[in-house]
């Protein structure tokens, strides 16, 4: 994740847009604007004449009073209401900063996604910070995450390094969810582990057993740059967008690759699209970056028949 110090440093910054802009970026719009971002693409990978509508959820970050129970009951609602054709999580649910009034456990929220509806089902990935959050598995290096164990006991897959055929109208395709990235902090106080992430992206791959299409959700973006061209699309969060975005450019960036994978649709070996997410990380500020779900259609609908 980017430093607290350059992303203090910014913010302090913006004191010369007046008191009012500061107001705006903290209490407007973490808060109060949420918008759905839509992406119409037809990868190459992906059959033309297959339609497909994702919707995406990404990064809550709950906690009070940023992001509060009925803010995530108003997103689950607003979700709904898009009617996609799945739902996919991609991380990070839990509190991403220290600026609360309370940390909404696992046992709370949880629930509440429960209420997440879409006919090919919900399905979800863990982030950085529901590895970060969990001290016992920091500590024991292995071990299920309390977001996953809510999550699953709420009925949502949880995907680490898996994968799963899905069928719409007879068309085949393939979901796969790759381990976290970042999921181990370096140990200073826990003992330490072999390897940061638990991510594994040729076994992940491996269990994609025919020809059918591939979707592979990954929390942090940076894994585009490895995934071959078997797969079709790339859905990933982590960044915020930057979490403060001026002029379709982000001065502080969570990725390797700086703003070529901050935020939006791109393309490498696959097409990527790059989530905004719904909360906050580091301090409880955006500012041109509002809170988004997304929604993808991939494919184009059938002509109409007479």
């Amino acid at each position: 994740m980017f430093s607290r110090r350059q992303l203090f440093r910014f913010v302090a910054g913006l004191g010369a847009f007046g008191s009012s802009t500061a107001a705006y970026g903290f209490g407007v719009e973490p808060v109060l604007r949420l918008r759905v971002a839509r992406y119409d693409i037809l990868p190459p990978q992906w059959p033309a004449d297959f339609q497909l509508t994702i919707a995406v959820v990404a990064d809550l970050h709950a906690c009070d009073p940023w992001m509060s129970l009925e803010h995530i009951e108003a997103i689950v609602d607003r979700t709904n209401a898009l009617k996609a054709d799945i739902v996919v999580m991609l991380g990070d649910y839990v509190a991403g900063h220290r600026h609360v009034t309370r940390r909404i456990p696992a046992g709370e929220w949880a629930p509440v996604l429960a209420g997440l509806k879409a006919p090919l089902g919900v399905h979800a990935i863990l982030g950085n910070h529901d590895y970060w959050d969990d001290k016992t598995v920091q500590r024991d290096g292995q071990g299920p995450t309390v977001s996953r164990r809510a999550l699953e006991a709420a009925g949502i897959p949880v995907y680490e390094n898996d994968a799963v055929r899905l069928t719409k109208t007879g068309r085949p395709f393939w979901l796969a969810g790759l381990g976290d990235q970042l999921a181990y902090l370096p140990a200073r106080r826990f003992r330490p582990v072999r390897r940061i992430g638990v991510d594994d992206l040729s076994a992940t791959l491996a269990k994609v057993a025919d020809a059918a299409p591939v979707i592979l959700l990954a929390h942090e973006p940076d894994v585009a740059m490895r995934v071959p061209s078997r797969v079709a699309l790339q859905l990933s969060g982590h960044t915020h967008g930057g979490q403060v975005r001026l002029f379709g450019w982000s001065p502080v960036v969570p990725s390797r690759y700086g703003n070529r994978l901050v935020y939006g649709h791109t393309q490498t070996n696959c097409d990527v699209i790059v989530s905004g997410g719904l909360g906050c990380s580091i301090m409880p500020f955006r500012f041109g970056v509002p809170p988004e779900i997304v929604l993808v259609t991939l494919g184009r609908s059938a002509p109409a028949t007479s």
